[in-house]
């Protein structure tokens, strides 16, 4: 049975140390990139950011960051995704940015067109909001480092999202991929999925109502699944708890969801 193309497994580090490299155009979309970086300690990292705005996302270890001609310093201070809050860079479209590790460093780098013009950011623990959502074995804890109410990015909407084991989350099954607001908005969305203890699973499927879109896929610890549009809930095996990362771009920074009418009665 072949592998669904929603479903991009790590590579081995490449000689910067990349593990994911997810672009529009290996997607088949317009807006949302995504890498994540294993970083040595010592090892440095050099970009532009071109006709993209950038947010660095420090998913463990530290590091030293330069965004443009601002010296962020040195940030980051959880082991794991599972322990803390994250530290995060914003870097305008038109500008460069370096990352210095200070030891091993995982760096997610999440990217949307932009015109630029906006000043580099930094996004530390006590900017990120947190929330509950659901209850039951529905409950999820949210950490938005750009919301849409966040007037910091022009396109770019970063969010992490902590499921415990056994529980499910971006449920019920709700999609983001008409452009009609104000009841729906338009966005493609990456999901970075960490996994604990890392030999766990969990799964997810992305449908359309019609089903001309319909997959099922057992994801492991790191993958990136794609959500190019469609409903795209998520379930956390039993013994394993869940992190992860989502990216979403689209043609307004506003996100407005649609949930599945066949599920919908369990929000009341």
């Amino acid at each position: 049975m072949s592998q669904s193309p929603l479903l991009v497994h790590p590579s081995a580090p490449d000689r910067d140390g990349r593990i994911h490299a997810v672009t529009p155009k290996s997607a088949g979309w317009t807006y949302v990139g995504f890498e994540v970086y294993d970083l040595a300690a010592g090892s440095a990292l050099r970009r532009e950011t071109g006709s993209t705005e950038v947010c660095l996302v420090i998913l463990s270890g530290r590091a030293t960051i330069t965004a443009g001609d601002k010296d962020i310093g040195t940030i980051g201070e959880r082991h794991s995704v599972f322990e803390g809050l994250p530290w995060s860079v914003y870097v305008p479209a038109g500008s460069q940015w370096q990352v210095v590790a200070e030891g091993p460093c995982e760096l997610a780098v999440c990217a949307a067109p932009s015109s630029g013009g906006r000043p580099p950011v930094l996004i530390g623990p006590d900017k990120v909001g947190q929330e509950t959502r659901g209850k039951g074995s529905n409950t999820r804890h949210v950490r938005n480092i750009l919301p849409d109410s966040s007037p910091i990015a022009e396109s770019l909407l970063v969010v992490e999202v902590m499921t415990p084991s056994g529980n499910w989350s971006s449920y019920p099954p709700h999609k983001h991929d008409r452009d009609a607001l104000p009841a729906e908005s338009l966005l493609e969305e990456t999901y970075y999925h960490r996994l604990n203890p890392k030999q766990g699973y969990g799964v997810q499927r992305v449908y359309t109502d019609d089903r001309s879109l319909d997959e099922t896929m057992a994801f492991g610890d790191r993958d990136v699944v794609l959500v190019p549009r469609g409903y795209h809930p998520v379930g956390a095996a039993h013994g394993y708890d869940l992190f992860y990362l989502n990216v979403m771009a689209g043609p307004q920074r506003i996100w407005r969801f649609y949930n599945d009418p066949d599920h919908e009665w369990m929000v009341g």
